[in-house]
């Protein structure tokens, strides 16, 4: 006959290899989607300047739409037309209807196609809207 009692059973401990596994994935999500938010911004256009023009925290998942200096149409570095334009800002009202967008016009672009991006927000139901400018700069 066994006598001896059984020593305490093991306490659960502390486990680091899912731990660093998790700290991994969520360094490399937030290395990929700051790429996909310097892309954006790289799309050459010259942006007006205001005298209250400030750089604002991006909002997350704020669509920019940039309209070049002949008119078209960039998201995500892809021209669209106005109807692409409409069904993408339909899609997103439909998921996120509270989805902000900022709109990144050169200045030199005609008011005519800023009108008529604003007219194609509207229209998809699209109210939280802003325009990128920036601060003037200081000259001696």
């Amino acid at each position: 006959m066994n006598f001896r009692r059984r020593s305490k059973p093991d306490q659960p401990s502390f486990q680091i290899a899912p731990m660093i596994d998790i700290v991994f994935t969520m360094l490399f999500f937030f290395m990929v989607s700051q790429i996909f938010a310097q892309w954006e911004t790289e799309i050459e256009v010259k942006l007006p300047t205001a005298q209250t023009g400030a750089v604002p925290a991006r909002l997350p998942g704020e669509v920019m739409i940039n309209i070049l200096r002949d008119g078209r149409v960039v998201v995500n570095r892809q021209p669209l037309d106005d109807a692409q334009l409409a069904a993408l800002l339909g899609r997103l009202v439909k998921l996120f209807p509270g989805q902000p967008v900022l709109i990144r016009a050169d200045r030199q672009t005609a008011y005519d196609h800023v009108i008529r991006v604003l007219d194609l927000c509207r229209q998809s139901d699209v109210w939280n809207i802003s325009f990128a400018t920036l601060a003037p700069e200081n000259r001696p």
